[in-house]
């Protein structure tokens, strides 16, 4: 199990491998984010997009996917996430890329007010078959303190 004092800040990780189709992101579009561009080829062509895109939702999600392989990979003592920062979505994801995601620890700290849990900034950046960035965001996380008296003051 990988613990908050295991984590050291310039770590940086390169993981995940997810195949973009077309049936996924009309699906996702069609739920959660139906402008024309997700859902329709004439409509996508009228577009920056040039043609069908991905929902930036949808590549967060697939994000979060590879995201929760890799910790689950690492048996990581995660407690959850308070939330991201700085979410940019920098170039179109097309049915037919595949996707990536590098990571590096940018920050960590120990809670004052709960000793046993310790606060995590970690920059994503999620990249296409061309190693061309499409998305960074960094990561607010929670993970658990192996000894909180040893590691707390």
């Amino acid at each position: 199990m990988q613990y908050f004092e295991d984590l050291e800040v310039g770590t940086k990780a390169s993981f995940g491998h997810y195949q973009v189709t077309r049936e996924e992101v009309i699906e996702f579009a069609s739920k959660y984010d139906p402008q024309p561009f997700h859902l329709d080829d004439e409509a996508a062509a009228q577009t920056y997009f040039g043609r069908l895109s991905a929902s930036g939702w949808h590549t967060c999600a697939m994000t979060m996917r590879m995201m929760v392989e890799h910790f689950s990979s690492q048996e990581a003592a995660s407690l959850g996430s308070p939330g991201i920062d700085e979410l940019r979505w920098i170039k179109p994801v097309y049915p037919g890329d595949t996707l990536r995601v590098e990571s590096e620890l940018i920050e960590k700290r120990q809670s004052k007010s709960k000793p046993d849990m310790g606060f995590t900034k970690t920059r994503q950046t999620t990249f296409n078959q061309h190693d061309e960035p499409v998305m960074t965001m960094i990561g607010n996380g929670i993970i658990r303190v192996r000894d909180p008296e040893a590691s707390a003051g």
